[in-house]
């Protein structure tokens, strides 16, 4: 596979993307996955192929525990059993104690009650992300029903103002992903254009997508703006997918291509290959 160089080098190593997926290479965060029983497996692989390093620990007993030594939690709601919520329960009270950064993956919230209750309730433990299609955090903040099962019928457009409010109200970056991913933050605005039709064809990228999230904030929680790491994790999804499209037709072939751009891309080639536009 041939990568391509950055077009202004100079420009790419100083840009925010750049650092944040370096400081993941350098530092290897150790991201505790609370994570569906449809994605550990993809979830784990897309941690390592960037940098990070995957812990899937699921047991109350353990979970607040590990929860307060990783670098950073994903909580993600989809697909779990009663056991399992009881566990993020703890593991997001013991982050927020802890100061350690935490994702929540609202997966099907707004359609489905359980899953939809617990996500509202996780919201008082204050993540400091929060990553979703349009229905799901449109449901999320009460303001829709959520989508067709995992997939949205709300367009990135109509969710962003809710975004913002949930935001504000929570303290949480919010990002939405669509055809353009939305960043948003209670004083900015940031869309992130990358990635491939053939993405959602793939089981599990959005939900490793809210891993790397927890990766860049674990590594960056010192150094970097939440807002900057949601931003950098969209960006090195989306600049492995348009990677991966140049040779690959269909979801099979694209899985394996899109796994082995997220390893092989530099900071700097991710910096330079999707576009990041800033809004006031």
């Amino acid at each position: 596979m041939t990568i391509p160089t950055p077009s202004t080098p100079d420009e790419a190593t100083l840009h925010p993307t750049a650092a944040i997926l370096a400081a993941v290479r350098d530092t290897t965060p150790l991201v505790h996955c609370m994570t569906n029983t449809v994605v550990p497996e993809i979830t784990a692989t897309v941690l390592l192929s960037v940098g990070a390093a995957p812990a899937m620990i699921d047991l109350p007993e353990e979970a607040a525990i590990f929860a307060t030594v990783a670098s950073a939690l994903l909580i993600n709601v989809g697909n779990g059993l009663s056991e399992q919520h009881e566990g993020m329960r703890r593991a997001a009270s013991a982050a927020d104690g802890a100061g350690t950064p935490w994702v929540l993956d609202p997966v099907a919230v707004g359609a489905l009650p359980v899953r939809t209750q617990l996500a509202r309730d996780l919201l008082a433990h204050r993540p400091t992300a929060i990553r979703g299609n349009a229905s799901e955090i449109l449901g999320l903040a009460g303001a829709g029903g959520g989508g067709r099962g995992v997939d949205a019928t709300d367009e990135v457009e109509a969710a962003i103002e809710t975004a913002r409010s949930l935001s504000a109200d929570t303290g949480a970056v919010v990002a939405i992903s669509g055809p353009v991913d939305v960043v948003v933050s209670p004083t900015r605005t940031t869309r992130i254009t990358g990635g491939d039709p053939l993405m959602p064809l793939v089981i599990g990228t959005g939900c490793a997508l809210g891993a790397v999230v927890a990766a860049t904030l674990g590594a960056t929680r010192s150094t970097h703006a939440p807002h900057d790491a949601v931003v950098a994790a969209h960006a090195v999804f989306g600049a492995a997918g348009l990677v991966a499209a140049r040779n690959a037709q269909h979801p099979g072939s694209f899985r394996t291509a899109w796994l082995d751009a997220l390893h092989a891309l530099t900071p700097d080639e991710v910096a330079s290959l999707v576009g990041i536009e800033e809004q006031p």
